[in-house]
């Protein structure tokens, strides 16, 4: 058995983007090694399953009508029932259904693969992992054994500086324009476009986390209103300007 000092970290090229994973505290080596081969291959198989840039995943057949839902691989059909009640829990600010081309679930998807690369690492025995897709963050533990992990959000009118610090509570995933410019869709609009310039959203359930945070960003206060109404889950947005809003309970770090 080796001993490997916090932290270390893991990069996978998946999705269209890097996915970094982080292990803290010592451990095994060998079991991490092993663990991280999981998590890989869940988010390959995620990736050939989902992507709508690969003409021959599932997805992309279903929305050009090759298969049905049916011919699909199952985590189809169980992914798209977590968007119908992720769109029911958005009241329709999130619906993978109203975008053009098809029923695209990718807006749930990168935060839902990543929670399920993070279950891969539970059972080792370090103070804490992090598994983060491109700004989705999922989490469990600490830096430390007892310590909170904590994390910055950029300001959208400029990368190099953070707007805040956060303690990251389990999930938190941001969404915005950036980076990608515009490619969020307003289902009630039918437009590409945005009320706020970045939206975050805590708690815990990455997916979830992932498909509010693309409501709040179309919607603005009103998703606002409603996310403070969701337990577990907080919301911030910032405009252009890096003018912030949050709910009472988004777990700012203050000192």
């Amino acid at each position: 058995m080796t001993e490997v000092a916090s932290p270390t970290r893991h990069l996978i090229e998946v999705m269209g983007t890097v996915v970094t994973i982080d292990l803290f505290g010592p451990h095994d080596s060998s079991a991490a090694h092993a663990a991280i081969g999981r998590a890989r291959d869940v988010l390959v198989d995620v990736d050939r399953v989902f992507s709508t840039y690969k003409p021959t995943s599932p997805v992309s057949r279903l929305r050009r009508g090759e298969v049905t839902l049916g011919e699909t691989p199952p985590q189809v059909a169980d992914v798209l029932d977590l968007c119908q009640r992720a769109k029911t829990l958005s009241v329709g600010w999130f619906d993978p259904w109203s975008l053009p081309g098809g029923v695209d679930p990718t807006g749930y998807v990168k935060g839902w693969a990543a929670q399920l690369a993070l279950d891969e690492l539970r059972g080792l025995d370090v103070t804490g992992a992090i598994v983060n897709a491109a700004g989705d963050i999922a989490s469990f533990g600490g830096p430390e054994t007892g310590k909170v992990f904590r994390t910055g959000i950029v300001r959208p009118d400029d990368a190099q500086r953070l707007a805040a610090v956060v303690e990251l509570r389990a999930c938190l995933a941001t969404s915005g324009e950036a980076e990608r410019g515009a490619h969020l869709y307003n289902p009630f609009t039918h437009e590409f476009s945005s009320a706020v310039a970045s939206a975050s959203v805590t708690g815990p359930d990455l997916g979830v986390c992932d498909a509010l945070a693309t409501a709040l960003s179309v919607g603005g206060h009103d998703v606002m209103v409603l996310i403070d109404t969701i337990e577990g889950y907080e919301a911030m947005t910032l405009d252009a300007t890096g003018t912030m809003r949050a709910t009472p309970d988004f777990p700012f770090v203050h000192d």
